[in-house]
């Protein structure tokens, strides 16, 4: 399972994001053959290379040509969801922006549908979001984490006029993510960069116990006199000793909910950094039929979790404790097969023999791709990893 961690020792910017994952990996010309697929227009891609402290790193620039007009999130839903781009991606994009419209909501007081996205409206901002999204996906990053955070200080210039460094719409999104206050002049962390955060990323636990495979250098577009203006993504594989990953599990008794929603919670608590979400049925006091709605979670991010189990359920109460997990060493492979390429879940201590799982949805697109039954696929795709892994 490949992992990506982002070391923010100078915060973090969308176009620092997109700049070190193309530096790990991720490649430039098929990212804007991606980008050319939204009905956006007025706007020039250049990647550059930049040297920081004697480090050398990639510079993405989104050259504005145009000007560009006010947008809501109705407006970027309708381009994000005319442009040719696979479901998934689109889905995980437009969870960015939802993320940035309800933190801009609860600072102005106001509904999501009337936020206005200033300088996150505009197409440079938008290309950051959709290529940072298209870059992790390309580089098949299954977890994305994220070190403590440099938040600045100052006051910087906005459409509102004057406003606090971090931004309050950056203190909304990064809340359950650890942040250092007042580290660096100006702002360290951009909205956009903690709307990608917030939506894809979970805080780091740490110490990280990390087997490096790659690692790429973003460039800010500022010099700082005390630091390098650089993010760092190192991709690898977690390892550590059995025992370590100390999580919460976050429960709630229901018995009063539309079942047609618990579909919508969980998909919430996933996008709120759930790691796994049950729902149990259970027996309630006086016989009442209930459930039990049980979330895994990192530490940092309970009240996110607690917060989306009081908006969607209703519910009066919330109990949370700390547990700790043995966990199989893991990792996704790919294995080619007469139905295309499938990737396989790769699980086993060594000196075991491992254990093979391949991913059932490109199993079921293989199945239907090739009019077959789901099950001809799976066991093909297990041979084939029998085969070409074991």
């Amino acid at each position: 399972m490949l992992t990506a961690y982002l070391d923010a020792f100078s915060g973090a910017a969308g176009d620092m994001l997109v700049a070190a994952a193309i530096d790990a990996g991720a490649d430039f010309e098929a990212l804007k053959r991606a980008l050319a697929a939204l009905p956006l227009a007025g706007y020039e891609l250049r990647l550059e290379s930049k040297t920081v402290s004697g480090i050398a790193a990639r510079r993405f620039v989104v050259e504005v040509l145009a000007p560009q007009p006010e947008r809501r999130l109705d407006d970027i839903r309708a381009i994000i969801g005319a442009g040719a781009l696979a479901d998934e991606l689109k889905h995980n994009v437009m969870r960015v922006f939802e993320a940035l419209a309800e933190a801009e909501a609860k600072v102005h007081r106001i509904a999501t549908d009337q936020v206005h996205f200033h300088e996150v409206g505009a197409v440079d901002s938008i290309i950051d979001v959709v290529g940072a999204v298209w870059a992790f996906e390309a580089l098949r990053v299954n977890r994305l984490l994220v070190s403590p955070l440099p938040m600045g200080r100052g006051l910087i210039a906005a459409r509102h006029g004057p406003l606090p460094v971090p931004a309050p719409a950056t203190v909304e999104l990064l809340a359950g993510f650890p942040v250092r206050l007042h580290d660096g002049e100006g702002e360290m962390v951009t909205p956009t960069a903690a709307a990608l955060i917030k939506a894809l990323a979970q805080p780091a636990p740490l110490p990280l116990g990390f087997e490096i495979q790659r690692v790429g250098y973003g460039a800010g577009s500022r010099d700082y006199a005390d630091r390098p203006n650089l993010l760092r993504l190192i991709l690898g594989r977690e390892v550590g000793p059995v025992g370590d990953d100390r999580l919460l599990a976050v429960e709630t008794n229901i018995d009063d909910l539309n079942p047609q929603i618990y579909g919508h919670l969980c998909e919430r608590l996933f996008a709120a950094g759930a790691r796994d979400v049950t729902i149990t049925p259970t027996i309630m006091k006086k016989g009442r039929p209930g459930v039990i709605v049980s979330v895994l979670v990192e530490p940092g991010l309970r009240e996110a979790i607690v917060r989306e189990l009081f908006a969607e359920t209703g519910t009066l109460g919330v109990r949370w404790h700390e547990i700790e997990r043995a966990l199989a060493p893991r990792e996704s492979r790919k294995v080619e097969t007469r139905f295309g390429s499938i990737q396989v879940k790769v699980s086993g201590f060594a000196g075991q023999t491992p254990r093979f799982a391949p991913e059932y949805e490109d199993c079921r697109a293989a199945a239907i791709r090739h009019a077959v039954p789901l099950q001809v696929v799976m066991e093909e795709a297990r041979t084939a990893a029998r085969r070409q892994l074991g």
